[in-house]
């Protein structure tokens, strides 16, 4: 098996096989929640008004996301895990746009396969790679902050060092995600919720992966058991 990481969002469009689209902070953490919820799809989107025209055309969609880590206005919900844990989302179609982690699921063009990541289902994802026995896996990071180990590299490293047979020290990585430029902005200056953190932190909370499919033509998110 070939594991490739890619640390770079502009990178995404080289990723090949299977390919891991990772944001931590906090957008594909946040869809794991939205899906626990009993969501039925996920409508991945890159633009703001993208999401607007869905959700006139469909007054039903539910608008989730963020621009500078704050919810866009007229969305019924930001980017946050807090918000939406204990929301009822049974029979719910959400339309889903952010900063980065949307737009390298949509650039990730040449890929067989294409799964979110997040340390909450971390293991459900490596499971899911083992199983399907692919020889060429991407992991891509799609934070902005390319010069350091950020969140969604140290993901990757995760999600590689499990596949190879090593034993990551999570205690440690979330020690140093409080140190990452991403924790600086989101917790301390964006005024994010710092149960954020935790919710995003909480490893191999869930047994499914998220898979994008194409539904009437359209790219969607499914919630699939490995």
């Amino acid at each position: 098996m070939e594991i490739n990481v890619i640390k770079s969002l502009e990178d995404a469009n080289t990723a090949k096989g299977i390919a891991v689209i990772i944001d931590v902070f906090r957008a594909f953490s946040t869809e794991a929640y939205v899906f626990e919820n009993g969501c039925e799809y996920i409508i991945p989107v890159d633009s703001l008004d993208h999401a607007y025209i869905l959700k006139k055309e469909n007054p039903e969609f539910i608008l989730m996301g963020e621009r500078g880590g704050l919810k866009p206005l007229g969305f019924d919900y930001g980017n946050s895990p807090t918000e939406i844990v204990n929301v009822d989302f049974r029979g719910k179609i959400v339309v889903h746009t952010t900063s980065n982690g949307t737009k390298g699921l949509l650039g990730a063009v040449k890929a067989e396969t294409i799964l979110t990541g997040s340390f909450v289902n971390a293991n459900a994802i490596i499971n899911y790679i083992k199983k399907e026995n692919s020889q060429e896996v991407s992991l891509v990071s799609t934070s902005s902050d390319i010069e350091n180990n950020n969140e969604d590299v140290m993901l990757a490293y995760y999600i590689q060092d499990c596949l190879i047979g090593k034993s990551p020290d999570e205690k440690g990585i979330k020690e140093m995600l409080t140190k990452t430029s991403a924790y600086k902005y989101l917790f301390k200056e964006a005024g994010v919720p710092a149960t954020d953190f935790d919710y995003c932190l909480d490893f191999n909370r869930f047994d499914f992966v998220i898979k994008q499919e194409v539904l009437d033509d359209r790219k969607i998110l499914m919630k699939i058991q490995p």
